[in-house]
């Protein structure tokens, strides 16, 4: 007789880069037809690894990111996976940059861990493997607990949950 092999999935905070890159390009679209963003400088625009948002005034940089955010979430894109900055005057525009959140740090890492040793069911192992975490149990119905407990928590992460056998 052999021992049931765990059932195991991993917990990770990724992003689909194409998803965000339609977000981006419908909210470009937006602020370029909306009335109340003519001749104000607006634009929205990928910028290396973070997006860049710029108009001649803070209320309207702020505009744009709320545009941006609201195609974000009509995609399924957690707001927890955007950092954006405040605006900052250069020249005669304001600039906000927005970064991108991927992957777990260490110490929310070790949060979630947490939170599954002291509130998840008996028996679930959670290890940290690099930005990520894999845990695993005898019992699937305590993985699924697992994922319920996490998806109740507040956390400052966007986490998806893969690799589920």
């Amino acid at each position: 007789m052999c021992a049931m092999a765990d059932s195991s999935f991993d917990v990770v905070s990724k992003l689909d880069r194409q998803e965000v890159d339609n977000a981006l390009n419908q909210a470009a679209k937006e602020v370029a037809n909306r009335f109340d963003f003519r001749n104000v400088d607006a634009g929205i625009k990928w910028s290396g690894e973070s997006i860049e948002i710029q108009a001649n005034t803070e209320e309207r940089a702020n505009a744009v990111l709320d545009v941006l955010k609201d195609k974000l979430v009509k995609r399924g894109i957690s707001l927890k996976a955007i950092d954006p900055g405040e605006p900052k005057l250069s020249g005669k525009l304001y600039r906000l940059g927005v970064g991108l959140k991927e992957g777990i740090a260490q110490d929310d890492a070790k949060k979630i861990s947490k939170i599954i040793r002291d509130e998840g069911p008996k028996g679930i192992k959670a290890q940290i493997q690099g930005d990520e975490l894999r845990v695993s149990s005898k019992k699937k119905d305590d993985l699924q607990d697992v994922i319920a407990l996490l998806k109740s928590k507040d956390l400052d992460v966007a986490l998806q949950f893969v690799n589920y056998r």
